[in-house]
């Protein structure tokens, strides 16, 4: 069953929001599988660390559209700005920023578009996004 555009728009606009807490972050370390030719198996992860004070966080992206060369070394490189951006499907309009990326068709889903900003770029379009929260380490979080 495929999700309503309006969820993942949601899905998008909240994700968005929770990762405004990773600026400051980290990028531990980041994953590329290109799958095959269809999209369907290509997957970026990206994993955020700030310390032991602040959960760990995993971007998962899956049946990408479009990723812009990474940087091989990227341990360690700190967050300026991160944001994830909906992109409907034609033929509503793509924030002026996006137009460009990709070539529109009929065939291109809403996408999720993924910008990390710091020492090392992270651009990427995708039809699926999720992200993961570790637990926190502190004191609050102890399983009893």
């Amino acid at each position: 069953m495929a999700e309503s555009p309006d969820r993942f728009e949601n899905r998008c606009f909240n994700t968005n929001r929770s990762l405004q807490s990773c600026v400051g972050y980290f990028i531990d370390r980041i994953t590329l599988n290109e799958g095959n030719a269809d999209n369907k198996e290509n997957t970026l992860d990206v994993w955020l660390r700030e310390g032991p004070c602040k959960p760990d966080v995993v971007i998962s992206l899956a049946n990408l559209y479009s990723v812009l060369p990474i940087e091989p070394d990227v341990s360690g490189a700190f967050i300026d700005e991160i944001a994830i951006t909906h992109l409907p499907t034609l033929p509503l309009p793509w924030s002026v920023d996006a137009v460009g990326r990709l070539a529109r068709t009929k065939d291109v889903p809403a996408l999720a578009w993924l910008r990390i900003i710091g020492p090392v770029e992270v651009d990427a379009l995708a039809a699926i996004v999720t992200v993961y929260q570790a637990p926190s380490d502190d004191e609050v979080s102890v399983l009893r």
